[in-house]
């Protein structure tokens, strides 16, 4: 049986090393990191590795050697100095309000401040924070090393509250502002988290901050590449092939499908979800395990709030700018949602310096459709059945059966959806289509207009056009005026036409007919 100690939700360095948990080594490139800069800023999507890192860099930095044995930093480490550390965790408390922030960092100050000391001028939190650098480097002789975990936890949790935004801004910005009038006084820093705020940022003042979130250097520093996946874990894999009654190469390819390809830059190594093949190696069945232990609301507001086409989301095509930082007045949700890692870079166009962006996965794609689909159309619990009966019936041909079911979802909705009307149709459609498992495309160009949906099985090509408070013959009609099954004409498949008439007024099907 694999012995291994699979290290899920640890995130301390030193008990994961004393406890006997396995450790992907890092070190190298912690050790090119703290030898070649000063100031650095990382993003990360919430369990990626982000608050080990953090811990890793504490070890170092204190000095524990013995902690690293067997590891890449024994060998390029020689002097083993210790530094005052500063660590400050933003991810433990609920910010509904300014005095939750000022709290949570005068606890942190005091703590410090009883081993540092503290002057009575210091009535501030920028200056009480200035004073314990000072102090400490005085008192120690080494500047102070500076790690702060999750430093955009207060303005996440506050996306959809402007005014809160501000006056959490106000409160961090010259907070953090300290890392650079404390310049002399610090001999490294590393802020955390899952977006960068940009424009009117708590940034703004921070010249001298290197962000690495999108440096090929530094990719695979949290995360796991595929060889490290494969030097690491390849009992563990056997393990999990056998309980699956699976290859190991068939093995490897699930675990590739379902928890790989997320690209942080253009042209580099995909990076698996960490703590989703962990979790897998451990229990031995695959699941959506990064996706079970946060749902994205936040995210689902922001779509609604600025009326996203949500088959626009895999369509994207970005600038570096927009996809490097997030701000909260902004009409475009995708920053955010693309740093959550619920999008990734999947292609990158040189000449127009654009990039793709697109699903890194199929625990990724499934568990965002299926969460989002009860938000956008809520059926109660009849949504998952109906999802695998639509399935079923789309397979079969059973065109009455699946738009009987179609009509009762909607007529079965409990609430009304705020927006407009065709936006709402558009984007449950998608979702219902989607979560089918079928190749659906929407609003597919051709010679003469574009394509509503299409939906194509192994014996059928559904071709559907939506029209709004018109008629299904109408809709009907344009699929034959414009000649939409043209493409198909040597295809041995069955082509159906089919024309859905929706509602404003009901926010239903009115009616629908095929050809």
């Amino acid at each position: 049986m694999n012995q291994t100690i699979y290290p899920i939700g640890i995130q301390n360095f030193e008990s994961l090393r004393k406890d006997g948990y396995l450790y992907i080594d890092k070190t190298a490139l912690i050790y090119q990191l703290v030898t070649t800069g000063r100031y650095y800023f990382l993003s990360r999507p919430r369990r990626f590795g982000k608050s080990l890192l953090l811990s890793t860099l504490e070890a170092y930095f204190q000095g524990k050697k013995e902690l690293f044995e067997g590891l890449a930093m024994e060998k390029l480490e020689k002097d083993w100095k210790e530094y005052p550390i500063l660590h400050f965790d933003l991810n433990i408390s609920q910010y509904d309000s300014p005095d939750s922030l000022y709290k949570i960092l005068n606890d942190i100050l005091s703590r410090y401040e009883d081993e540092y000391g503290t002057r009575p001028s210091e009535v501030t939190l920028p200056l009480r924070f200035a004073g314990i650098i000072d102090r400490a480097y005085r008192k120690t002789g080494q500047r102070a090393v500076i790690l702060i975990d999750e430093y955009d936890k207060p303005l996440l949790q506050n996306l959809h509250d402007e005014e809160m935004q501000n006056r959490l801004r106000n409160m961090l910005k010259p907070f953090y502002g300290v890392l650079k009038t404390m310049d002399r006084a610090i001999r490294f820093a590393l802020l955390t988290g899952v977006t960068k705020f940009g424009k009117v940022s708590v940034f703004s003042d921070l010249n001298n901050l290197t962000d690495i979130s999108m440096d090929h250097r530094y990719i695979s520093i949290c995360g796991m590449t595929e060889k490290e996946l494969l030097t690491n874990f390849k009992e563990g894999i056997n393990e999990l092939a056998e309980a699956n009654g699976d290859t190991e190469e068939a093995t490897i390819a699930k675990l590739k499908a379902r928890y790989d390809g997320y690209h942080f830059e253009e042209n580099t190594v995909g990076i698996y979800n960490p703590f989703s093949v962990l979790n897998t190696l451990s229990r031995l069945r695959y699941k959506d395990y990064w996706f079970e232990t946060g749902t994205p609301t936040f995210l689902v507001d922001l779509l609604k709030m600025h009326n996203y086409r949500l088959p626009d989301m895999t369509k994207e095509r970005v600038s570096a700018d927009v996809i490097n930082s997030v701000d909260s007045l902004s009409t475009n949700p995708i920053p955010v949602i693309y740093q959550s890692g619920y999008l990734t870079i999947k292609g990158y166009d040189e000449r127009f310096k654009k990039y793709l962006l697109g699903f890194p996965n199929k625990e990724v794609e499934e568990g965002f459709l299926n969460f989002l689909l009860p938000l956008y159309c809520s059926a109660g619990d009849r949504s998952a059945f109906m999802v695998d009966e639509f399935v079923k019936d789309v397979e079969a041909g059973h065109v009455e059966q699946f738009m009987n079911r179609l009509t009762a979802f909607f007529a079965d909705n409990s609430y009304q959806v705020a927006g407009e009307a065709e936006l709402y149709f558009q984007n449950a459609l998608y979702l219902i289509f989607k979560i089918m498992g079928f190749h659906t495309q929407v609003e597919i160009p051709t010679s003469d207009g574009r394509m509503d949906v299409l939906i194509q099985t192994s014996d059928y090509i559904y071709i559907i056009e939506c029209k709004l408070d018109g008629s299904a013959e109408e809709a009907l009609q344009q699929i034959e005026v414009k000649n939409y099954a043209a493409p198909f004409a040597m295809d041995k498949r069955t082509v159906v036409k089919l024309g859905i008439n929706f509602s404003s007024k009901t926010r239903g099907v009115e009616s629908w007919k095929q050809r």
